[in-house]
Order: C-alpha cells, then structure tokens, then sequence
C-alpha cells in the first residue's frame, strides 16, 4: 500500500512505540498465573494482549474503572488483573483465586527495564534530516519531554503533545486535530505510527491522518493500514510518498 504524494509531517506514539517496558507487564503476568496451574495458550496470549491495547486506548471500561476507583490505585490494579485473566480466558471461578495473588506479584516483582528499538537513533533523525516535521503525541495526562530526554530523543522532534494538555486522548480526533495544528500540517499530509490499533489507527482515521501500525510482535490482523515490524520499514513507506 502506498501513500499519496504530499507527506509533511510524521508522528509517533511514545509508549508502547518510541518507549518499551520490557518485559512487558502481560507476559510477567501470564508467565505468573501459568506457574499457578492456569493453563495458557499462545493466542490466549495474543487475544489477551489486544484487549489491553483496547482497555487502555481510553476505552469505556477504564473510564468507568478510573472512576469507580479513583484514589485507589491499589484497588484499580487490583481489578484489572480480574479483568486481565478474563482476557485470558480464566475459568471465572478461578479468577476471584488467582486475581489477588496475581496483583500482588505484580506489585512486588515487576521492575520493567526502559527499552527502544535501536533503529529509531537512525531512522528518525533521517527522517528530519529530510525535511519532515516530526512529533510525539501520547495519551499521557501530563508532559513527558524529561523521559524523551532520558531515551536520547529530545533533538529529534519539533514538539511533543500529551492528551491532557488538550483534554482530549486518542481515539479522540481532538488530540490528533491538536496536533496537526502544532505540526502546521493537514491531516491528509500526516502520517501517524503508533503501536495500539484502536487508539493509534482508529483515532488517527477518525481525524483524516494516514496511519501506520507498529506491530512487531503481529498481534492485530488486517488493521486496514500499513504494517511495520521495525521502524527500518518505515523508510521504504515514506520513500514511497
């Protein structure tokens, strides 16, 4: 698939895109539960790792669950691990079992390391070397140019946007809308790679953007856009712009 002639300003996710925690909170999780005698298939893995993407993309569950437990950190963990191993397809009358178990290894051993994919020190600043206005747009609720600072990045973007800066959060058009202003872009001459189908593609579709899903691990099938498995991919789809 190629895109149109006319491609002015390229934007990234952070988390999940630019910035990986590794391991990643669901495979400590169901490497966990495993142990405790669930058993789990691969695609229970793959099925289970898409509906965070969806739980997370400002989805109407976390809304109602941030809501319902606001102030209660610990409570709103707590509770996703139950709705975690449902993802997972947990017997349900296991899951009030390993539910607590579960959130409590989480809190008391997962230690992520910070993670980027080393070929976004080459791509990126390629990529502004040739004239593209480059961004970072994340549903963050609060600035994050310190830790794109910590990942060696600060030089490489124009600007950076959190959805609480604007009090609108992918897949809202708003955020993307906001964005392009701050680019000097127009949505059909923006690009937008992200790694989470439903907040990154449907958010930057609802606003006219053209999206790339970054998928290394292949967890969405047929998202209707293209697909790279390493920002190396990238430069073959913006030469063909």
């Amino acid at each position: 698939m190629k895109f149109k002639n006319g491609i002015k300003a390229i934007l990234f996710d952070f988390d999940g895109t630019l910035r990986h925690h590794l391991p990643t909170g669901g495979e400590v999780f169901s490497d966990y539960v495993i142990s405790l005698g669930l058993s789990i298939t691969d695609e229970d893995r793959r099925r289970a790792a898409v509906w965070e993407h969806y739980y997370f993309a400002n989805s109407p569950e976390i809304k109602a669950d941030l809501k319902k437990y606001d102030g209660e950190e610990g409570s709103f963990w707590y509770h996703f691990g139950h709705r975690r191993l449902a993802a997972l397809g947990c017997p349900p009358d296991l899951i009030p079992e390993l539910g607590p178990k579960a959130a409590d290894y989480m809190r008391e051993h997962y230690k992520p390391s910070v993670w980027v994919p080393e070929e976004t020190h080459t791509v990126i600043p390629r990529l502004r070397q040739s004239g593209f206005t480059l961004g970072v747009v994340s549903n963050r609720d609060d600035p994050y140019l310190d830790e794109i600072e910590e990942i060696g990045m600060k030089d490489y973007f124009h600007f950076s946007l959190a959805g609480g800066e604007v009090n609108s959060w992918k897949p809202d058009p708003g955020i993307f809308e906001h964005a392009i202003r701050m680019a000097g872009s127009t949505p059909e001459s923006t690009l937008y790679i992200g790694d989470n189908y439903f907040a990154d593609v449907v958010g930057s579709q609802r606003a006219g953007l053209q999206p790339v899903l970054y998928d290394p691990k292949g967890l969405f099938h047929e998202p209707g856009c293209p697909v790279i498995a390493s920002f190396d991919d990238l430069m073959e789809i913006v030469s063909s712009t």
